[in-house]
C-alpha cells in the first residue's frame, strides 16, 4: 500500500495536528510551484503570490534532464531522479518561506509535440438577455465533437462571444439578442504523455495541480500585453522539439510543434566533426553560430576526436565548418515552422511579430535567419513581470517554467477538470466527448 506523500516527505506531521495545521496555513499563503520537465533540463520554481498580485520566486532548482528524449519520457526512474533533485534544490532555497515543509503539488508543462489545439463554436437561442444558463445551454445543444480517443483535455480557452453574429464581445451577460455563440479554443494532449508525466511527479510524492502546454506557458511569460492583443507567434525552441503558439486578442488561438530541437543541432555537430555528444554540446555553446561566415575560415577550434581516451594532440578545424553544420539545421527548423503556420491557415492572423524562447534560441545569428525565413519581426523573449529571478535563470531557457507560474496565478479558470482528477486516478480519456467536459467546466466556473 502506497504511503501518503506527507508521511514520506514530512514525517514530523505524524507527531500531531499542530504540524498539519502549520502546513495548511503555509499553503494558504498562495505558495505555488511549477515543474518544467524538458529534454535538456528539469526546472522547478517555487513562488509566492503577494497580496497585490505580484509573483515572487522564492525557490529555484534545475538539473540536467535524464530519461527524456524528444519531449517524451523514455526512462521513468531516470526522470524521477532528475525531478527529485530539481525539486529538492528549489525547496532548499525556499526553506525559510516554506518553514521546513515540502511543497505538495505542482503545475506541470506538457511538451507542444504532444498537444493539439482545436477551434470550436457552440451556440444557443436566447430569450431577451444573456444569462449564465444560456452559456451552459450553448454547449449542451451543440452535439458531440469527434476527437481521437487517445487525447486528454488540458485547456478550455474562451476566446470570445458573438450575439446575433456580432463578434468581438468579451462579456455577454446582460446583453440582448436572439442567438449566442461561444468561441472556444480547447487544447488536448496525448493521454500517454500526461500519464507518464503524472507517474514521474507522483513518484516524488507530489500531486499534479494542472497541466499546461509548453507554448502557452512560454507565451504567458515572454509576451507583453500589446503583442498578445495585436497578434504574435511565440516559438519555444527546446532540446527535443520546437513548440509554436499563436496569440490574438490576448488569447491562445493555435498551438503546434515540430520534432526538431537543440539536441538535433548537437547531434549534427557530433557527426560532422566526429566528436562525442558532450564535446559537441560544449563546442556549440562556446563557438556555435547560426550563420556561417567567411571570416570564420581563419579562426580555428580544437575538436577532441571521438573514442580517444586522452586528447594529447590538438585537432584543429576551421570555425566556419561548425557554422556550415549548424546553419542548415536552423534553416530547416524555421522552414518547418513556416509550413505549419501556412498549412494551418493561421499565418496571416498571427501578425508579423515573432518572439523566440527556449534554450536553443540563444545561438548568435539565429534571429536573423528567423526573420529571413519567416518574413516577420523577431525578438528574443525572456520572462518578465516575475520578481526574484537571478540573471542565470531569467533568460529564454526558463520562459516555460516562469510561464507556468503565470498560468497558476492568472489562468486557473482555464483548467477543465478539478485538480483531484490528476491524482493517482487519472482522468477518463478524451474519447471524443469534448462537449461533455466543456459543459462541466462551464457549470463549475459560471
Amino acid at each position: 500500500m502506497k504511503k501518503d506523500k506527507t508521511e514520506l516527505k514530512a514525517p514530523i506531521l505524524a507527531k500531531g495536528t499542530a504540524a498539519k495545521a502549520k502546513q495548511d496555513n503555509l499553503f494558504s499563503r498562495n505558495i505555488i510551484a511549477a515543474l518544467d520537465i524538458g529534454t535538456s533540463k528539469v526546472c522547478c520554481f517555487i513562488a509566492e503570490i503577494k497580496s497585490h498580485g505580484t509573483i515572487e520566486v522564492i525557490g529555484i532548482g534545475h538539473q540536467a534532464s535524464k530519461g527524456v528524449k524528444a519531449g517524451a519520457i523514455i526512462d521513468l526512474k531516470a526522470a524521477e531522479t532528475a525531478v527529485a533533485h530539481a525539486v529538492e534544490s528549489a525547496e532548499l532555497m525556499a526553506r525559510s518561506q516554506l518553514q521546513g515543509q515540502p511543497i505538495r503539488s505542482v503545475f506541470v508543462n506538457i511538451p507542444g509535440i504532444h498537444t493539439l489545439s482545436h477551434q470550436l463554436t457552440v451556440g444557443t437561442r436566447i430569450q431577451g438577455e444573456v444569462t449564465d444558463r444560456d452559456i451552459r445551454q450553448a454547449l449542451q445543444q451543440s452535439g458531440t465533437v469527434a476527437a481521437p480517443g487517445k487525447d486528454e483535455l488540458i485547456h478550455i480557452i474562451a476566446s470570445g462571444y458573438a450575439i446575433d453574429r456580432q463578434r468581438g464581445i468579451e462579456e455577454p451577460r446582460g446583453m440582448a439578442g436572439q442567438q449566442l455563440d461561444v468561441i472556444l479554443n480547447p487544447v488536448t494532449a496525448l493521454t500517454a504523455s500526461t500519464r507518464n508525466i503524472a507517474t514521474v511527479v507522483h513518484q516524488n510524492h507530489l500531486e499534479v495541480e494542472a497541466f499546461c502546454a509548453t507554448p502557452y506557458a512560454a507565451g504567458l511569460a515572454a509576451l507583453v500585453d500589446d503583442e498578445m492583443d495585436l497578434g504574435c507567434t511565440v516559438i519555444d525552441m527546446g532540446g527535443g522539439a520546437t513548440s509554436i503558439g499563436v496569440f490574438v486578442e490576448g488569447k491562445l488561438i493555435y498551438s503546434s510543434a515540430i520534432p526538431v530541437g537543440g539536441q538535433h543541432v548537437t547531434s549534427d555537430i557530433a557527426r560532422g566533426l566526429i566528436t562525442s555528444l558532450n564535446d559537441a554540446e560544449r563546442i556549440k555553446t562556446l563557438y556555435g553560430t547560426a550563420q556561417a561566415s567567411g571570416m570564420d575560415d581563419t579562426a580555428m577550434i580544437d575538436v577532441p576526436p571521438v573514442g580517444e581516451e586522452e586528447h594529447s594532440q590538438p585537432n584543429y578545424v576551421p570555425k566556419s565548418m561548425l557554422g556550415n553544420i549548424i546553419q542548415p539545421r536552423i534553416e530547416e527548423t524555421f522552414e518547418l515552422v513556416r509550413a505549419k503556420l501556412v498549412d494551418s491557415g493561421i499565418n496571416q492572423i498571427a501578425g508579423r511579430r515573432v518572439v523566440l524562447t527556449g534554450g536553443a534560441s540563444q545561438l548568435p545569428g539565429l534571429c536573423d535567419i528567423a526573420q529571413l525565413i519567416l518574413d516577420k519581426q523577431i525578438r528574443l523573449g525572456r520572462p518578465h513581470r516575475i520578481k526574484g529571478l537571478a540573471e542565470a535563470t531569467g533568460g529564454p531557457a526558463f520562459s516555460a517554467c516562469a510561464g507556468l507560474l503565470h498560468y497558476a496565478a492568472e489562468h486557473a479558470d482555464e483548467i477543465p477538470v478539478a485538480p483531484q482528477a490528476y491524482g493517482f486516478s487519472l482522468p477518463v480519456p478524451f474519447a471524443g466527448e469534448l462537449i461533455t467536459k466543456v459543459t462541466h467546466w462551464l457549470k463549475e466556473n459560471w
